[in-house]
């Protein structure tokens, strides 16, 4: 027995108006009353395979927004490629995700999620692993200047949104310079950063805190 259109899916719905495997190509034409009837019948069917033709582009198209577009958006959202926009003050940004909050403002004490990677991949700090988001005031100095510029915005920089998920690159000018961070000699080696690192966070913008 169908399932009830009242309870099954827009894509189930539409998945069961496509063809069977195995349905006939060419169906039986309906009995010809007379010799003009006859005649017509040819026409009629190429009438009714370029019908079922264009059916099968639409469902193509249909299906291809049901299952391509979440799939595409998934793999931005789960570190696959975003290509980065560079600003005048050389840092760079991705919108992996756009949130649907309000925009991020100077002053503001807010909450952050982020992971913390060198160029080379390795990563050197992450709040999920913590698991619990940095709260900060936003856009006065309180974190490395990339991360105001990157969230709060400016410079041909958008402010991020509550909700939103951001890849930014850092110049070591708006990141920890010559000194670098986590050092406990007088080696580079021995630091965390070292001098002069480019520096990439994905950043998710939690929202707002309070107290």
């Amino acid at each position: 027995m169908a399932p009830s259109t009242s309870t099954t899916s827009p894509l189930s719905r539409l998945l069961l108006s496509l063809p069977k495997p195995g349905a006939a190509r060419h169906p039986r034409p309906a009995p010809c009353p007379d010799a003009a009837c006859s005649a017509k019948s040819p026409g009629a069917g190429l009438v009714l395979r370029r019908r079922e033709a264009a059916a099968a582009v639409l469902s193509a198209a249909v299906l291809s927004r049901f299952l391509l577009l979440p799939a595409a958006a998934e793999a931005a959202d789960s570190g696959g490629e975003c290509p980065l926009e560079v600003a005048p003050s050389g840092l760079a940004f991705c919108d992996r995700v756009v949130g649907t909050g309000a925009a991020a403002q100077e002053g503001q004490l807010i909450r952050a999620h982020y992971t913390g990677k060198l160029e080379d991949g390795t990563v050197f700090d992450s709040s999920y692993k913590r698991g619990k988001p940095l709260t900060f005031r936003v856009g006065v100095g309180e974190v490395i200047k990339g991360w105001d510029q990157g969230i709060v915005g400016g410079e041909g920089i958008p402010p991020m949104l509550a909700g939103g998920k951001r890849t930014l690159k850092l110049p070591p000018a708006l990141a920890y310079g010559e000194k670098g961070a986590g050092c406990r000699g007088w080696e580079p080696t021995s630091c965390v950063i070292p001098p002069n690192s480019t520096l990439l966070f994905d950043v998710e913008y939690v929202g707002t805190a309070f107290g």
